[in-house]
Formats: C-alpha cells, structure tokens, sequence
C-alpha cells in the first residue's frame, strides 16, 4: 500500500542505445531456433522524504524507501516466412516500506502496510515483418500486493514507411486491478476494530491507448509526436487517506469513479557530432478532474571514449490542483468529493542528475557477454518540501 512520488524502475538511462553501432548482415540466412538475445537486469533504489503526508490528512511523514529489481530475458527466432519472433520475459520485485502507511492504525508496531514486496511477472511477444516494414506485438503482465491484485494485457503495432524514415505505432493496454478497501483504524466498523481493515474488495480498470508518430528529418535531426490517452473507473479514491473538514469532523477520501488523462508530448533528438546528443521532450497533460501539467526534459549524452559516455538531464514540471484538493483542514462538509493528498496539489517540482555508461569490446572486467553497465543518480524536490534521492544500475548480457 504505497504512494510513489516517481517510478524506481524506469529512470535508468534512457539513451541506452544512443552511441549503439549498428551492423547489418547480408546473409540470406536466418537461424529459425529459438536463440538468445540478452538479459537486462535493473536493479535501484528510492527514498523520499516530507511533510504532507494524505494517510493523516495531508500532514505528517512522507518517508519512504523503495528497493526495486527487474529482469528480463530476451529470446527470437525466424519463422518459414523469414518473420522475427522476439519473446520478453520480465520478472520484477520490489520491497518497501513507509512511514506514513502505518499511520492508517498507529496503535500497530508493525501492521502489513508499514512495509510490503510487491511481484510483477510480464511476458512479451513481437513478430516483425522486414519485407512489409511492419510489427505487431501482445503482451500480458500480473502484480500483486498485499492490498492489490492486477492483471494487464496489451496489444501494439507499428508501420514504417518505405524509405524508413518515418514510422507510426499503436498501442492499446488494460488494467484490471481489484484492491482491498481498507479504512483508517478510527472510521473503521466496530466489529473490525481489532482486524486488518478490509471491509470489501473493489474493482477499478484502466485503459491506456498511446498513439505516436516518429521522423527522421535528416541525419542530425529526428522528433517524435505522441499521445497517451487514458480513461479509468472503479474506485479511484484511496479510502485510507484521511480527510478533515472546517468543523474537524473527519472523514476518508472521496472522488469521482472516473477519470479521463490526456497526455501530449513531442521529443527531439539532435545530434552534435559524434559525441554530443541533444534529447529534449515537451508533455501537456490534462484530465477532466481539473489538473493540467507542463513537463520539460533535457538530457546531453556525452561521449567520452568511444566505450563510455556520461549524461546529465534536467527534468522541470508544474501542476495545477485537481478540483476537490484543500490542505488540513481547509474542506467544507457540503462538498461532495474531497482530498488533501498532495500529489494532487497545486505544486513545481525537478529532477535532476546524471548517468554513466560503459560498454568496453571486450566486455565488463573482461567478460565478454557482460555486454555493458549503466550507474544513474537523481535527485528530486518538490515545491511543497518533498524531496527524494534515487540511484539505479542496469547491466546487459549479450
């Protein structure tokens, strides 16, 4: 039962492949067994800090530490058709634990939602089409944690065009989460008092469509158009963030059943020579709870050698307040939804860091399959006195 500020896996480096070499091979054949590709393991860890937290009202410790691991497992073969099939294998786990969760009963030493593991198994399938520059993929994904279960399955494909320059990709996912409803110890039943808390299961799915369009404007220059419209329902309130009212009456967080994001980006990449890369991306995002947001990111690979390479990036965003947020204390009891959890409050926030990068022809230490070592660091504050460290490490066999 967490509430991230960021996402620990995932903010590694995101230019792994920038001063990748590409090979191609004029050999009619192609092998039609299953054989490897590579394993990328991810490996980071998250901790935050701050003073608003929404388990007791939008005050109160924000502390939180997140220790996170993924690997995945990549494998492809050739049909008769000379079609590449490309299989993912992910398995994921991370361990928290938080402060302000177990504030949800404070009379508990240790209740099971101080700390928690959550596991999340995926599996991936692509067939890409070289003749007709075509890709169609399916994925399935399931986690689980102690207050959740969810199940996600997804569909994508993606069309080039003839000389490759530009390319169009769909992609379609869904959630289907149900998660324990669980009440702050002093608005619980009087018959649950001395139990865990969950009084009832509820559903709450999620449909996520990304639609994107990339071109290769000439050798230095490529950009990158997206959106990633969403659209959610069930129960979006977390019922065991507490809420107070003008007259300290108290109650737990109620919001709309729906929800409906619309995000909007464009990236750019340019390359400054052999060495220097320029990645830049803009995102407006608005949902119909009242929230608009502005992202801007910056990141300048550096290559130093040509098997190392260094990158720093800058990460600005602003946001609005959803309509039903007041701070402790500030909500009127005829108001019909109502929140005091910060991450949806009116705030500005950066990140910013650095990654290294090495990928030595002879492999890491030697080893010639460790193929490269990704060490990235960041550090993250908010507005509203939030503030978080976070470093992570990816390594590639090949």
């Amino acid at each position: 039962m967490r509430k991230l500020s960021l996402t620990v896996i995932g903010m590694y480096a995101t230019i792994l492949a920038a001063f990748s070499q590409n090979s191609s091979d004029s050999s009619l054949y192609k092998n039609k067994k299953l054989s490897f590709d590579e394993v990328d393991f991810v490996s980071g860890y998250y901790h935050q800090n701050g003073n608003n937290s929404a388990v007791t009202g939008g005050i109160g410790s924000e502390k939180l530490s997140d220790f996170a691991n993924t690997i995945e497992l990549k494998l492809s073969r050739y049909d008769n058709k000379f079609r590449r099939h490309s299989f993912n294998f992910e398995l994921g786990i991370d361990h928290y634990s938080s402060a302000s969760s177990d504030k949800i009963d404070p009379s508990t030493i240790s209740s099971p939602s101080h700390a928690d593991t959550r596991f999340y198994p995926s599996l991936g399938w692509t067939i890409e089409n070289v003749n007709k520059r075509t890709a169609f993929g399916l994925t399935g994904s399931f986690s689980k944690e102690f207050d959740y279960k969810s199940y996600g399955l997804g569909a994508s494909f993606t069309k080039a065009s003839k000389d490759n320059n530009r390319e169009l990709t769909v992609k379609l996912q869904t959630y289907f989460d149900n998660w324990s409803v669980i009440y702050p110890i002093e608005l619980r039943a009087a018959s649950d008092q001395t139990g865990n808390g969950i009084q009832g299961h509820s559903p709450r799915n999620s449909y996520n469509g990304s639609f994107s369009i990339s071109q290769i404007i000439n050798q230095n220059f490529q950009v990158l158009i997206i959106a990633e419209p969403s659209y959610q329902s069930g129960l979006l309130a977390t019922k065991y963030q507490r809420v107070f009212f003008t007259d300290g009456s108290e109650l737990t967080e109620t919001l709309p059943d729906t929800r409906m994001k619309i995000p909007i980006g464009i990236r750019a990449n340019y390359f400054l020579g052999d060495r220097i890369i320029i990645h830049s991306f803009y995102r407006y995002y608005q949902d119909n709870w009242g929230l608009k947001a502005h992202t801007i990111d910056l990141e300048l690979p550096l290559k130093i050698t040509p098997f190392a390479s260094v990158s720093p990036f800058y990460r600005f965003y602003s946001q609005n307040a959803v309509d039903y947020f007041a701070p402790f204390g500030r909500h009127n009891t005829s108001e019909k939804y109502f929140t005091s959890d910060y991450d949806l409050s009116k705030f500005t926030s950066q990140f910013f860091g650095a990654g290294i990068r090495l990928a030595p022809p002879k492999g890491i230490l030697g080893v010639q399959r460790l193929n490269s070592i990704d060490l990235r660091y960041g550090y993250y504050q908010r507005s509203n006195g939030l503030h978080a460290n976070e470093i992570s490490l990816h390594l590639k066999v090949k």
